[in-house]
Formats: structure tokens, sequence, C-alpha cells
């Protein structure tokens, strides 16, 4: 397990990529065809940014795609409602609609709604897409996971369950995955990861064996470098008492096919952890380093954290993405790296997985359910700047992909999907201007990729022009090859990250 390395100044020897052969032209975007998924936001307060979706999410099952977006976003915090595009012949065709029954402007009691995620519940046949409930009568706060079900592979959907209520408290980042490993002793049992604001950031774990009719939240006892034990109370360095909790933010849940639930995410000390449970999230092990965040600040103002994407292949070994720093000089641009496991509890060196300059954050990663092992199938997902020491005025935002065929030993060379933008186009956050806190890939097994990204025109007519687009057919994966000699040497550490981060809703 690697070692973190310092915040501030010179750091130690780190890996260093340097390529043999010279990196080819990025592809352009104008010969990549795309096909919407978002639509309009409801009528709501005259508040919200007419015209801005953010944040999708994505899940592939059988040959049914779902993706869900926001949409109408406030300045300071959630948008007026969630939209879902629904392909059942993975992408060619697409139907597409707005959740009932989640704010007030769509038939709910909630002021607004975020950060939606979807899973499929293969034992019950049951879609779901979760969200964050937030309320907006004496400051924004985030009030409830709410749970909206399809039955009906995903073409409608009723109002929805109740996950998780704040008691108080102040929910962000909620983030549903199910169990569908038929030799799984939880098989048909599904997870919402999310953190408590107003405790700390504490994670919590809600689960649900009855197709998300209804939840309970987990026992949920780990500090973010310590150790947990139901039911015990040790003491010690290194050891947490019972009752204390992990604390962070942008937990992303996966779950191995023996049942084992794994959850990479951002510590408050600006570190990518690791969470794990192997009885249905009753009880927890050690929260394990992935790696201390190398973080260079995203230009121009961009709301961009350094939130993992995580996934799992066919043989349970986990890969988590995030943006990182190490590997430019001085820290100049953020790449994507990479780690994986085989357990969740031991993690590999960083992977280095974008080397073409600039700057990349925001990452979504995909892979192949069905594939493993050195053949395992990767697409990625991911912003840029082609300069990174840019300003708000001339900062120019485009899309980009790369993927491999071979469990991410080497990467094709990157495409650009769309762009540039400007980002002044954006919807405005509090924490600046904003594309949305996720990208998503899903990769349909043995075919193609299949992301899901918000991108924006200028504004017209008083209203912003961005929306959420796939590319039409989807990707295809194929392997680098590009050959690559490791050398060590000296860079510089990124900034410390802010502790403890902001929500981001």
């Amino acid at each position: 397990m690697p070692s973190p390395a310092g915040r501030r100044g010179i750091g130690g020897l780190l890996i260093l990529v340097l390529l043999l052969a010279p990196l080819p032209a990025l592809a352009s975007s104008e010969a990549v065809p795309l096909t919407e998924l978002g639509t309009g936001a409801q009528s709501g307060p005259d508040t919200f940014q007419a015209g801005t979706q953010a944040g999708p999410d994505t899940f592939q099952a059988g040959t049914t795609i779902v993706a869900a977006q926001q949409i109408g976003r406030f300045f300071d915090g959630g948008a007026s409602g969630i939209a879902y595009a629904t392909s059942p012949d993975n992408g060619a065709t697409w139907a597409r609609g707005v959740l009932p029954g989640l704010t007030t402007s769509g038939g709910g009691v909630y002021g607004r709604v975020s950060d939606p995620s979807v899973a499929y519940d293969a034992r019950h046949g049951v879609w779901l897409i979760s969200s964050l409930a937030l309320t907006d009568e004496d400051g924004v706060t985030g009030a409830a996971v709410l749970t909206s079900r399809s039955a009906d592979g995903g073409l409608t959907w009723d109002d929805p369950v109740t996950t998780a209520v704040a008691g108080g408290g102040d929910l962000d980042k909620s983030w549903v995955v199910c169990d569908n490993g038929v030799r799984s002793p939880y098989y048909g049992r599904c997870y919402v990861v999310y953190d408590d604001v107003a405790a700390g950031n504490a994670i919590k774990v809600a689960h649900s064996s009855d197709g998300g009719l209804t939840w309970a939240e987990t026992g949920t006892s780990t500090t973010g470098q310590g150790v947990a034990q139901t039911g015990t109370s040790t003491t010690g360095q290194g050891v947490a008492q019972t009752g204390t909790s992990a604390r962070g933010q942008g937990g992303q849940p996966v779950v191995r096919p023996d049942g084992a639930l794994v959850v990479p995410y951002l510590s408050d000390e600006g570190q990518i952890r690791s969470l794990r449970s192997r009885d249905g999230g009753e009880s927890w092990g050690r929260s394990v380093l992935v790696a201390t965040v190398q973080r260079h600040r995203v230009a121009g103002g961009l709301r961009a954290a350094p939130l993992p994407s995580a996934e799992v292949d066919a043989a349970g070994t986990v890969y988590v993405a995030w943006s990182d720093c190490r590997f430019q000089l001085s820290c100049g641009g953020n790449d994507i790296v990479m780690s994986t496991s085989a357990t969740g509890a031991e993690w590999s060196h960083i992977l280095r997985v974008t080397d073409d300059g600039g700057d990349h954050f925001i990452p979504g990663l995909g892979v192949d359910p069905a594939g493993a092992g050195e053949t395992a199938r990767l697409a990625l997902a991911y912003y840029r700047y082609p300069t990174a020491a840019c300003t708000a005025a001339t900062c120019r935002l485009t899309v980009g992909y790369t993927s491999s065929a071979n469990g991410g030993a080497s990467w094709s060379a990157p495409v650009e999907l769309h762009g540039p933008m400007e980002l002044g186009w954006l919807a405005d956050s509090a924490q600046g201007r904003m594309a949305g806190d996720y990208i998503s890939t899903s990769v349909v097994p043995g075919g193609n990729a299949h992301v899901a990204f918000t991108a924006a025109a200028a504004p017209a007519g008083g209203a912003f022009d961005m929306r959420t687009y796939t590319v039409t057919g989807g990707l295809p994966i194929i392997g680098g090859g590009r050959p690559t000699l490791a050398i060590e040497a000296p860079i510089a550490a990124g900034e410390e990250a802010p502790a403890p981060p902001a929500p981001a809703r």
C-alpha cells in the first residue's frame, strides 16, 4: 500500500511517465455525433437558472441503460427536479421524462433536489434512482435521501420512498448500488451511501432488501484512519471506539461478487480512502488509505472537487479514479489517476491514465461487468482544460474520453467528445461555475461504452443552454499500446485541500 506524500514543497520521489513515442494529436470533437439525454426544467421559482442540467449518472443492465441528471440548478444549491432517460436497446433509442413527486414543482414536498444516482436490483427486477432532497426555508440543507422506483424497465417511475432523513442533520452526496451477485449471501440487497454534514461529514449507509420499498440505516462504525469493531470499545493509536464514523464525502459504493461492500470516498484530510463491509453493511473493517490526493486547484474558479469514481469487474477487482497532479511537473495540472484492489482491503500504487498535458478533472469511470483481469475493459470520460494555467475569461472546457482493453495497463489515445466551452456558459453556484460534480460511463458487456456528460453553448434569450448528452451509438473500447518508461524524478506536491470540504450539492 503506498504511503502518503507530503502536501507542501518538494515531495518524495514519485513516478514520472516518459513516453517513448510522441503523443498523437487529440481527435476533434466535430466528428462525434451526440444524442441529448436531458429534458427541460419544470416550472418553478424564478430563482433557479433556466436551461441548466448537471451531474448525470448512468447504469446498464441487460439491454437497458438508465440515465438521470439535475435540471434547473439554483445558485445556492440543488435543482428544480431530476430528469431521466431510458434506453431499452443499449443506447439505440431513448425515452425521456422527469421523476415525479420529488420537489414542489413536480408534486413533491421538498424545495429542491440534487445528486441523482442510478442502480438496478436484479433480484426484484426494479430500477432505482436515489436523490438528495433539499429544503430552502432557512438556508439550503440536505433534508432527506429519496429513492424513486421503476418496475417496467425504467419507462415510468413511482413517487419516491424515503431512504434516510436528516433528523436535524444536513445530508449530502447520496449514491446507490445493489448487490446483483447471484452467489452473494446478500443478493438483492441495495445500499445508499451518504454523508451528514452537520455530524462532521460522517459517512452513513442505508440498506433495503425488498426492492427499495423500505430502508434501514446500517451500522457504519469507523473513523477515517482507524479500525472499527461493532459492539466493542477499544483504545489506542489507529483504533476507533464504537460510535465514531468515517468522515468525508463522495462515497461511491460497489459490491463485489462475494457480497463485500466497498466504499471509496474523499476524506476530510484530503485522502482517497476506502471502507469495507463483508456482512451486508452491519459492521465495517478499518478504513484504508488509497492515496493522499496531490491537488492542483482547477483554474477559473470552476467547481471541481477530486471526488472518486469507482467500479468493479466480474472477478471483484475494484477500480477507483480521481484527479491528481502528482505526475505533472510542479503539480502544474491534474491528470486522471487510478488505483485498484483485488478485495477492497489493499490498494495498488497509483497508475496514470491521462498524459496529454493540460488539466483533467471530474472523471467518470466505466468497467465492463463481464470482464476481469488482464483483459478487463475500462472506459473513462472526463473534463479537461487544454491549458491548465488559464483564467475565468480564457479557460476553455472540453470533454475527453479514453479506454483500455488490458485492465488499465495502457490506454488509448484520447478523443475529444465536445468543446471548447466558455466558463460563462455554465451554471453559477456558490462554489463557482459548474458543469456538474459527476460525469458517468456505463459499459455494455462485450460492447460499447456509453458516457453521459453535461455540455454548454452560449446562453440565449435570458436562459442557459446546458444539456446532457451521450455519444450516439456509444464508444468503442480499444487497447492502449503506447510504450512507456517509468523513471523516478522529484516533483512538487499539490496544494493543501480545504478541511473540512464544503458541501457540494
